[in-house]
Formats: C-alpha cells, structure tokens, sequence
C-alpha cells in the first residue's frame, strides 16, 4: 500500500508528540482505541481561559495513517475554539491526507479522539466545587 506524501511527511515527522499533565484542569484528554487494528490513540488539548485551544499533543501506537492523523489533527485545533475542534470531521482529515478506503478508520479514531478530550476538558471545567456555607453571625 503506498501512503501519501503527506501522511509519509506526517509519519516521519510527527507534530506535537508527547504529553500534558491530565490533572490539569486546563487539559481534556481522549483515549481511544481501535480494537480491529490495534491502534490505540491518546490526545490532549491545553485550552485557555476564553476557550481557546492553545496546545495539543499526542501519543499514538498504530500504524503510519494513524499517527499522520494524529499529528494533522494537533495541528488544525490549536487556535480553534472547543466548538469548533469537535466540528472538525474524519472524512476532511482523510481527505488532506488521500488516506485510502482501507485506512479511514484512523481518521475516525482521530475524530473521537478530539471529542473525547473536549468531553474530558468539558467535565473538568463544570465540576461542582463545594464550597463551606457562610454563616450569619447570630450575635
């Protein structure tokens, strides 16, 4: 099977590989796997106080389009905002990289990975903090 340059490019020079502390409050984390291959995807996303996605990193372990996926979709969030990095879709990942039929399944991997990260941001930034009661001083 022969890979696109870009997803040669991609594959050999990965964008934004690594990790962020996940108990950042200000770090959404997905993980996902694909059980019929094997690939499994971890993506993490910085976003900052307004919204915005400002970082984004990855770890894959899965074939050259899985990884190429991985490293496009870090660089197309960064800048956006959380709406609009879960409107980003598998099929225009798959597109930029000419992934073949047999391949676009890590493009979906790469789509419930950001989503993922967004629901785990999401939950984080809506989490009940419980705060003591004030109590009126009864003298």
């Amino acid at each position: 099977m022969a890979y696109s340059d870009k997803v040669m490019d991609h594959y050999e020079n990965p964008r934004n590989v690594g990790s962020f502390d996940k108990d950042d409050s200000a770090v959404g984390t997905g993980m996902v796997g694909a059980p019929a291959c094997g690939d499994v995807m971890k993506l993490q996303i910085k976003v900052s106080d307004d919204g915005v996605i400002e970082d984004a990193k990855f770890k894959t372990y899965g074939c050259g389009s899985a990884i190429a996926s991985s490293s496009l979709l870090t660089e197309w969030v960064k800048g956006k905002t959380l709406q609009e990095a879960s409107e980003i879709k598998n099929t225009e990942l798959a597109e930029e990289l000419a992934l073949p039929p047999v391949k676009v399944h890590c493009s979906v991997l790469a789509e419930d990975a950001i989503k993922a990260a967004i629901e785990d941001y999401n939950s984080k930034s809506t989490a009940v903090v419980d705060t003591p009661e004030k109590v009126a001083d009864a003298g």
